[in-house]
């Protein structure tokens, strides 16, 4: 290990990526620019989601909030994963308490063949802006990550025209009429690796591809309608920035999503760490996996809670500390410091064995 404190946020999360030594864990936390901060709010009582998302000063400040009041070592581009729909000719909106909604979902292979694939230049200008701002303003204090959705959580919202529990008609259009489910996937595939790509090239250190609806599916399904492009995606990346691949409720995945492609598997709370790393292979980095709602318990609670995520990590290469999903609104900012300092502080040759 090398000495605590030597190394940079920024150079610390890059290191975890390729599984190289680091001179303490890497910590960020999923929506960590948003929600449950006041300063975050106060900015939001000005502006609407999309406005913020598409405005690059406003999305580099979101952005930069979450590094200078906790010192996390990742800063997470404050944006949506909805964005790449601007520049395929899909309107849509986000509702407060629904989340996002399509008019005119995609129902037919003609529906498909409409959706344009655009230079990310040209699609999503205002999310390149904001990372070519954020390069400038970061400096080496962390890590600038880059997301995209990935195809099939993308394609759930395409299909369905808003969010749902079970996503019957995205199942419905997989099962029955594969060939169009096959175009939609292909086609999202290729926006998600321009976006991702374009990312890279304005200045996000890694992505993050977030499957959030993945534990819909089961392995069967996953490896014949959905696997292929993840990995498609991942092997278009390889060697231009370390790659993260998150999911959540995919205890039935872990295996399959190991050989995906990507660098760090991001892995939630259903499975403790150290299980999900062997199922994943000990070649890939790991990234979690401390329940959410963790951080709303007694601090005593959430010391014990995040000192068994580092016990289970025991100090190998490769772990970046995170949540298994995302900041809950009502979390409260002194809770996220305190996991961020006990990560920070943590010694893994306090491992016991």
């Amino acid at each position: 290990m090398t000495q605590r404190g030597a190394m940079t946020g920024r150079a610390r999360l890059l290191a975890a990526a390729r599984r190289e030594p680091v001179d303490v864990t890497p910590v960020w936390f999923m929506r960590q620019a948003g929600r449950s901060l006041p300063e975050y709010r106060a900015l939001r009582a000005q502006h609407d989601f999309l406005t913020v998302a598409k405005t690059p000063e406003l999305a580099a400040e979101v952005t930069l909030m979450p590094v200078e009041r906790f010192g996390v070592d990742g800063a997470v581009l404050f944006a949506d994963i909805m964005l790449p729909l601007d520049g395929m000719g899909v309107p849509f909106r986000i509702d407060p308490g629904v989340g996002p909604v399509i008019e005119r979902p995609i129902q037919t292979a003609a529906d498909v063949a409409a959706l344009r694939i655009l230079p990310v230049e040209e699609a999503t200008p205002y999310v390149l802006d904001a990372l070519r701002l954020l390069r400038g303003e970061l400096g080496e204090r962390a890590a600038l990550l880059g997301f995209a959705g990935a195809p099939f959580t993308l394609a759930c919202y395409l299909v369905e025209g808003r969010s749902s529990r079970e996503y019957p008609k995205t199942k419905a259009l997989m099962l029955g009429a594969p060939g169009v489910w096959h175009d939609l996937m292909a086609t999202l595939t290729e926006v998600t690796v321009r976006y991702l790509q374009g990312q890279i090239d304005a200045g996000a250190d890694a992505v993050q591809l977030f499957d959030s609806w993945l534990g819909l599916i089961s392995a069967p399904v996953y490896e014949e309608y959905v696997f292929p492009y993840t990995k498609s995606i991942f092997r278009a990346l390889a060697g231009l920035a370390p790659t993260i691949h998150f999911s959540t409720g995919t205890s039935q995945l872990l295996e399959l999503i190991g050989d995906a492609g990507s660098d760090v598997v991001s892995v939630d709370w259903r499975v403790p760490l150290d299980e999900a790393w062997r199922r994943i292979g000990a070649e890939k980095g790991i990234q979690g996996n401390l329940d959410p709602t963790v951080l709303l318990a007694p601090s005593d609670v959430i010391a014990r809670e995040a000192s068994d995520v580092l016990r289970r990590a025991a100090g190998r290469p490769g772990h970046i500390f995170n949540l298994g999903h995302g900041i809950l609104p009502q979390t409260d900012p002194d809770a996220m410091a305190q996991v961020v300092d006990l990560v920070h502080s943590w010694q893994p040759a306090s491992v016991i064995a």
